[in-house]
């Protein structure tokens, strides 16, 4: 997007991202505020941007979760940019083949103007456009693969893809959202599983050139591959599920000439680490891209050709109101990587469960069927748009602190809540978080779903110290 912009509006054009250095970022923000810049590229922050007169915002895949700042500043970059706008006279632009689920019922109902594209664009020419069609979807059931004796990673349809991709010297890209090796690892002995001291999750396995390794995907830590369990003492440790680097090890694998390049969050750590990453494939000096979430932007690569979703139920199973509209907008827009061009495009899908209908709806392009049976169920549970949500989290560094902070404020606001007759505001909780200890700290949670459940906290500050409070959580785990 930054080489689009900066060919367009030569010099003009500044870029604010993690990745520079304090001294870049510096020099961005003082050349916007000089006005020598007329345009900023960037992520979240690139929003703060000291624009004199500011005309627009754009918000492009404004459904992605990385808009959502959780750690302190907290704020909520699409909430952020809307007052933003209001403030300057801005106009504000979202943009998402996937949009949210609340902010589409809300467009409907005219809070925001709602455009539709209803069909795919590609430039032939620098003055001419022709349509494409999108990517024909195959669901392929792992179940009827077992079943058939296929014990592999790869369906035989995706197997038998990739082999004809790769003859015609065409791209591919796998996805799977996760990274390292196997999903967890665990002692068949005694069924403990290794899991971080910190935070209380199962440890992934990673293989690395120094050997085998576990790593925490939440605070980092990390240790190597026991050869007992640290419980029982027993020696039978072995890994269970399937993970980004163990897909690159099996293409590798299956077709040895296949030049494989793996995109996770683990190969990008360097600077620039994408860019090179995303350069090597797009000038074909390799022939499958193997990723996690990271493939789910908007790439434009016209020589990918087939996109296989090596395990589309990552997700799915989560206790969180939002799980099938994660899965559905990751799915949707990773297919979408595949036919941007006059070659064409296929998507295998394969699955465990080809009937739930975020999968189903997701192989057939189809936004507007997921949303029907998505905005009925959010009506049915009284979630948003229906309602909203204040979430509230509490962490101690002791478990029965945190319990007792939790239990107190429970207490607390269903005694308010009685007392003023709240009867459509109602408190879920207080329970352990979904991932209940994170870098050393336990977490307990309370959520309060009603008309204007903040209302009700606002003469109560007090009680929140301590606390963090989200509104309008795009999450409860």
């Amino acid at each position: 997007m930054a080489r689009r912009f900066f060919a367009r509006f030569p010099g003009e054009v500044g870029l604010i991202h993690s990745k520079l250095s304090p001294g870049e970022r510096y020099d961005t923000w003082r050349r916007a505020r000089a006005g020598l810049l007329k345009v900023v590229i960037g992520a979240r922050s690139a929003l703060f941007t000291p624009f004199r007169e500011l005309g627009l915002i754009v918000l492009d895949e404004f459904h992605d979760a990385s808009y959502h700042q959780t750690e302190p500043p907290f704020y909520d970059a699409v909430r952020a940019a809307q007052a933003y706008a209001r403030l300057t006279g801005a106009a504000c632009v979202f943009g998402s083949a996937t949009p949210p689920v609340a902010y589409r019922y809300h467009a409907e109902r005219g809070a925001f103007r709602l455009i539709r594209l209803k069909e795919r664009i590609a430039a032939a020419s620098p003055d001419s456009a022709r349509r494409l069609s999108l990517p024909s979807v195959r669901i392929v059931d792992m179940r009827e693969e077992l079943k058939s004796g296929n014990r592999h990673i790869f369906s035989r349809a995706l197997q038998e893809s990739l082999s004809e991709i790769l003859s015609r010297g065409e791209q591919a890209i796998l996805f799977l959202n996760r990274r390292g090796t196997a999903t967890y690892v665990f002692c068949r002995d005694c069924g403990y599983t290794l899991k971080c001291p910190q935070c209380d999750i199962p440890l992934t396995l990673h293989m690395e050139s120094g050997g085998e390794r576990l790593l925490c995907h939440r605070c980092g830590y990390t240790r190597g591959m026991p050869k007992t369990c640290p419980k029982c003492g027993g020696r039978q440790i072995r890994r269970y599920g399937l993970g980004s680097e163990q897909v690159e090890r099996e293409v590798a694998r299956l077709f040895p000439s296949a030049r494989v390049l793996r995109w996770d969050w683990d190969t990008t750590r360097r600077k620039r680490a994408h860019e090179m990453i995303l350069s090597h494939f797009a000038a074909h000096r390799a022939d499958v891209l193997v990723g996690t979430q990271m493939l789910a932007k908007g790439l434009d690569l016209p020589l990918v050709t087939l996109v296989g979703m090596v395990l589309a139920d990552v997700g799915l199973s989560l206790p969180d109101p939002f799980a099938a509209e994660r899965v559905f907008q990751t799915l949707t827009q990773v297919a979408g990587r595949a036919g941007r061009s006059a070659r064409g495009g296929r998507v295998i899908l394969q699955t465990f469960q080809p009937e739930q209908y975020a999968i189903a709806r997701a192989a057939a392009h189809d936004y507007e069927g997921f949303y029907a049976r998505e905005i009925a169920y959010r009506r049915e549970l009284g979630y948003p748009p229906f309602s909203r949500l204040v979430r509230l989290e509490f962490r101690s560094l002791r478990a029965e602190e945190a319990e007792s902070a939790a239990r107190r404020l429970a207490e607390r606001l269903q005694r308010l809540l009685r007392e003023e007759a709240r009867v459509e505001t109602s408190l879920i909780g207080p329970a352990p978080a979904f991932f209940s200890r994170v870098g050393g700290a336990y977490r307990w949670q309370i959520v309060l779903r009603g008309p204007e459940p903040a209302k009700l906290l606002e003469n109560h500050l007090a009680w929140l110290e301590g606390w963090r409070v989200d509104v309008d959580p795009i999450s409860l785990l």
